[in-house]
């Protein structure tokens, strides 16, 4: 069984940035094959990736919608969804990347949804270690049918803002069908102390501290330059933090 490194966090905090790195780890650690699965509707895991996303879950599940009877001669409507999954998975060397992308239409979507569902748990089967970006709702964990989850990363920047969106997601937690081994907060854009403002309201959340990212200058040139996160040098700051962090939080 693969295990499940997850991070959610509200949007612009960093966490994609984060995922990315955590793969960039993984796949320079012997720990391929790796599926990075893009679960948030603000779909950019590709994009720190520099990978071009042609198709998503979402983009099947709503033409589907729109021509349910358009399914090749020969074929029933679980391998046509199957086939169409499976094209959509962009496929490197250590890893595979899937893009959920946007959210639901009008209308019942229950019989596409199960298909669509129950083949990407299957297909998660083959991996090692499946990285998945969450949106702040935690939508697709909560959906998975295995609902196991080895480590969740709960992703701030060094805003008070932040971690309170960290706190209302931790309450969540406990509303959703997910077994979860370990949780931990990351900071990203920390500085080197972190003030008593910020610590009282990590306190008040009851959660380690895993990582604080230092303000990194090249994550700022990579993407201005539309380069892959992927290829940041190893004495990149935040690459040393995510580093240190999988040391000491990852599951073996």
């Amino acid at each position: 069984m693969s295990k499940v490194i997850a991070f959610a966090g509200k949007g612009g905090v960093g966490k994609t940035t984060v995922a990315t790195l955590v793969v960039r780890n993984l796949s320079r650690n012997g720990k391929a094959p790796i599926l990075a699965v893009d679960a948030d509707p603000n779909s950019n895991l590709g994009e720190t990736m520099g990978l071009e996303v042609t198709s998503t879950i979402g983009d099947i599940r709503e033409d589907y919608m729109k021509d349910p009877q358009g399914i090749p001669s020969g074929m029933d409507k679980v391998n046509y969804l199957e086939t169409l999954v499976e094209q959509a998975l962009i496929e490197q060397p250590e890893f595979d990347l899937l893009v959920m992308g946007r959210q639901e239409g009008q209308g019942c979507y229950c019989m596409v949804n199960n298909i669509l569902h129950n083949f990407t748990e299957k297909l998660s089967a083959n991996y090692k270690y499946l990285v998945v970006d969450n949106e702040a709702g935690m939508e697709h964990l909560s959906r998975r049918t295995s609902g196991n989850v080895d480590m969740l990363y709960l992703v701030t920047d060094y805003s008070l803002r932040g971690l309170r969106a960290v706190k209302r997601i931790n309450q969540m937690l406990g509303s959703l069908k997910l077994n979860i081994g370990n949780l931990g907060i990351v900071v990203s854009r920390g500085p080197e102390d972190l003030s008593k403002a910020f610590l009282d309201e990590v306190a008040e959340i009851d959660l380690p501290i895993s990582a604080v990212i230092p303000e990194d200058p090249a994550l700022l040139e990579y993407d201005m330059e539309r380069k892959s996160l992927l290829e940041l040098p190893d004495d990149s700051l935040s690459v040393v933090a995510i580093d240190e962090m999988l040391k000491e939080t990852c599951p073996a």
